[in-house]
């Protein structure tokens, strides 16, 4: 007869108690295959519970394939694996500890103690009572934020933009995703790629299996011919506002561009990145804009403009690459929330989204000249030199000093100082990328201008 100590079960109910063991004891060979089990009267009164707290174990048992029964003969140990010796768990390392650094001047993000939380709520309860976030969304996205968005092109990018052209996705990174599938499925697509550029640009086209071709940059953007060269059928450039050079790729290339995708049947993808903070001037028109073949794919996110955290990005395909999506990749369901699409939607329709940029450009550009003008009052101001000074959330900065750019690094991690090298963007090393820093001052707190001016001395200096 089973006995088991039922005064052990601890919390467990009593049936799940005795469905634990009597499943242990099939596992473990003590219940050999074939072997019947005592009827559900007798092993009740055995270990005095109710027939019904056995019925349920057995029940439970024969629903997983442990046991079987057999008509008017009960319930017997079906044929399983058994349990093998049991091992040590493989060590599983911690994760990561990511650094709390008392100044990081490495990445670029936006202020977001600015962001109109109280009319972001307003809309949040707006789309709430509705009930219309409920309804799923088409696989493109939301058809209310894609007209929102075709309408902001419009209106601020003289892009004359279909919404049924918009795909959403959860930020750039996803639809990097997508474009890799949907121009380069034969595993032997050539993306030229900036160099130097965004790393992570070409660390997700590799993992897709995509061959990626780093192209040098002249002061125009893209090199034509070392993008003849490559052998590539799709660009991937960022020609308003190149990070982390800030190069604005002029009409003349831009053309030159347009006309190698021709004549290449390739196409190009126009990342628009930190386009919207230009401090100076009119706005630098998209590629798109002046693209009548169709080559130019546009994509764009806002992760700057409103917060990291807001993983919303886009892109804007020609009519001819929409058919192609809409036959091979239109089972992906949409991957940002629909509560997010439709409160996104009022905040760009409501014209929120151009209110806060104003602010933010005009934010941005007094703390672009206040960090600029205290560096250039500080102890190392006759060892740097700046560039790239009349747009986004970064400059230039080159020092001189004899130190490598890993000396640096090293030193300024030893003071808690997290900076970025222009050389850590490149493929291919260059001599003249070397003690060049990427300053993005857009989390910089001007209230912390003194300290940061003081830790960089430290830094920079030659001791």
């Amino acid at each position: 007869m089973l006995t088991y100590p039922m005064e052990d079960r601890g919390g467990l109910p009593l049936y799940e108690y005795l469905y634990r063991r009597i499943r242990a004891d099939i596992l473990g060979g003590v219940l050999a295959v074939g072997e019947r089990l005592p009827s559900k009267r007798s092993l009740a009164e055995h270990l005095r519970v109710s027939v019904i707290t056995v019925e349920t174990a057995y029940q439970q048992l024969e629903a997983e394939g442990y046991v079987h029964t057999l008509p008017k003969r009960g319930f017997f140990v079906s044929p399983v694996d058994r349990v093998p010796t049991a091992t040590a768990p493989a060590s599983i390392s911690p994760e990561p500890v990511t650094p709390v650094w008392q100044l990081d001047l490495s990445r670029n993000r936006a202020d977001t103690s600015r962001f109109p939380v109280a009319t972001w709520a307003r809309l949040t309860r707006q789309v709430l009572s509705e009930g219309v976030f409920l309804a799923p969304a088409p696989h493109q996205g939301l058809l209310e934020l894609r007209q929102a968005i075709a309408d902001d092109l419009r209106d601020f990018k003289g892009m004359a933009v279909l919404p049924e052209q918009i795909v959403i996705g959860a930020g750039a990174e996803y639809l990097y995703l997508l474009l890799a599938q949907l121009l380069g499925p034969d595993g032997n697509a050539v993306f030229a790629v900036e160099d130097p550029g965004y790393p992570k640009i070409r660390q997700v086209y590799g993992k897709c299996g995509v061959l990626c071709r780093p192209v040098p940059l002249d002061r125009q953007g893209m090199d034509l011919e070392a993008l003849a060269a490559s052998g590539a059928a799709v660009a991937h450039i960022s020609p308003a506002h190149h990070y982390p050079t800030g190069l604005v790729t002029p009409i003349g290339r831009r053309q030159a561009l347009l006309r190698w995708a021709e004549d290449r049947g390739g196409y190009i993808i126009e990342d628009d990145y930190d386009s919207e903070f230009r401090f100076t001037g009119r706005p630098i028109p998209t590629l798109q804009s002046i693209d009548s073949g169709g080559r130019v794919i546009y994509m764009n996110t806002f992760s700057l403009t409103i917060s990291p955290s807001m993983r919303v990005g886009f892109m804007v395909l020609p009519p001819r690459l929409l058919e192609q999506y809409r036959k091979e990749l239109d089972f992906y369901a949409c991957t940002v929330p629909v509560l997010d699409q439709h409160i996104l939607a009022r905040f760009l329709s409501g014209g929120h989204y151009e209110q806060h940029l104003s602010r933010m450009r005009k934010e941005y550009r007094t703390r672009r000249a206040a960090v600029i003008e205290a560096f250039q009052s500080s102890a190392f101001a006759h060892r740097v030199t700046f560039s790239e000074q009349e747009a986004g959330l970064h400059f230039l900065l080159r020092l001189n000093t004899s130190k490598s750019d890993e000396a640096l690094r090293q030193k300024a991690e030893r003071l808690g100082v997290k900076l970025a090298f222009l050389s850590e963007y490149a493929a291919a090393p260059d001599p003249g990328y070397a003690h060049t820093l990427v300053v993005n001052y857009g989390g910089l707190e001007p209230a912390r201008l003194q300290e940061t001016v003081s830790l960089l001395e430290a830094v920079f200096s030659e001791g």
